[in-house]
């Protein structure tokens, strides 16, 4: 694999690196260096991209991401059991516009997915993530965002779609590849209530601050379901980041962020994962490594189950609530929770077809006592839309 817009890791890194005892992570990766050039990516199942384009941030920081600082912190960490092999592909360096790093970070995702290859994009603002789901257009698949960050980024007050916002952009540019979109710690003062009528209104998933925090859980079942997990930094509390500019009192923790890095990997279906708004502090740099290992360890332990595994071996309830059958199925490995949702299909009334939605014990509680999961209806609204 060959781009000219990835830039080696910095050489005094690679020397630091070099020192570490050999049970490091930075001692047991791929790392695109000066010397070596870029590494091979057969057998590679992760793979780390720096980008450090701010230029439509919401907020330009004075001292933004210093990706050597995030990974002199990950390569001293310690592996996990893993048993695959990781890669650090360097720097996508900033084009002359910033619709040419657009163009560099969907071409350098694209990539690796066709390989297979899970990239770990760590730096830039969150606009980022629309050319990550751009990147998907070579699959040909429809894709499933969660984003974590206390506001939609769908526009401002005057113009609720806005090509300003990146996911305003998603939303409305042809190919429309977004199947589902889904917030976790929004705050209520930051949006509009127009944005939340829109969420609403599109069937899109949506998990407040506090639910969030008074139970990380109840996320795991939205993560399980995402093809493109999008971190924004800024939706960490202040005073676990030393207070940084523009950060809010509330928001989630350091140990909230890892759970969530972890859930990510977890799931069977995420293939793309991203950390962004990340700015220069030791303590920043600190936490986003922390982050990292916890998605790889996650991957590390996925089950390979539905959508790539049967569920011939699946446990089988069946509820009976108002006029709905809601049939259940429980992994007796993992012990996680689905729920078929029926596809009505308006070409054809005769093909009946089901998928399966990702749900919690406490879902399938809450239909034992004649109350419809809110994830099934909103899912199943969107297949009659």
């Amino acid at each position: 694999m060959d781009f000219d817009f990835l830039s080696p890791v910095d050489d005094v890194l690679i020397a630091h690196n070099n020192l570490l005892p050999r049970q490091s992570f930075g001692r047991n990766i791929a790392i695109h260096t000066t010397k070596s050039g870029m590494p091979e990516l057969t057998g590679v199942k992760l793979a780390i991209v720096g980008v450090s384009e701010y230029r439509n941030a919401g907020i330009q920081f004075k001292k933004p991401a210093d990706l050597t600082a995030i990974r002199y912190q990950l390569y001293r960490l310690f592996n996990g059991n893993w048993n695959f092999k990781i890669a650090d592909l360097g720097n996508i360096s900033n084009g002359a516009e910033v619709e040419d790093s657009y163009f560099a970070v969907k071409e350098m995702v694209t990539a690796l997915l066709k390989k297979k290859v899970t990239p770990i994009i760590i730096g830039g603002s969150q606009d980022i993530t629309y050319a990550m789901y751009r990147a998907y257009d070579s699959m040909e698949q429809l894709v499933n965002i969660v984003s974590v960050d206390n506001r939609f980024d769908f526009g401002n007050s005057e113009e609720l779609i806005s090509s300003q916002s990146y996911m305003s952009r998603i939303i409305i540019e042809k190919p429309n590849r977004l199947y589902n979109f889904c917030n976790i710690g929004f705050q209520t003062f930051y949006n509009a209530q127009e944005e939340i009528d829109l969420m609403d209104n599109l069937f899109f998933e949506a998990h407040r601050l506090g639910e969030v925090v008074d139970d990380i859980t109840v996320v795991e079942p939205s993560l399980r379901d995402a093809d493109l997990v999008s971190l924004d930094m800024s939706v960490v509390k202040a005073s676990d980041v030393a207070n940084a500019e523009g950060h809010s009192p509330n928001g989630l923790s350091g140990m909230d962020m890892c759970a969530i890095a972890r859930y990510a990997g977890i799931s069977d279906r995420v293939s793309s994962f991203g950390i962004f708004d990340i700015q220069q502090s030791e303590q920043f740099a600190s936490l986003v490594s922390q982050m990292i290992w916890y998605f790889i360890e996650g991957v590390n332990y996925r089950f390979g189950e539905y959508p790539f595994g049967s569920k011939k071996n699946f446990i089988k309830y069946t509820v009976l609530v108002e006029d709905e059958a809601l049939v259940f199925f429980k992994s007796p490995v993992s012990h996680r929770w689905w729920v078929e949702v029926p596809i009505i299909s308006t070409l054809d009334n005769n093909l009946k077809r089901t998928a399966l939605l990702p749900c919690t014990h406490q879902d399938y509680l809450d239909a034992c006592n004649q109350k419809i999961p809110e994830r099934w209806w909103k899912a199943y609204r969107k297949t009659i839309n």
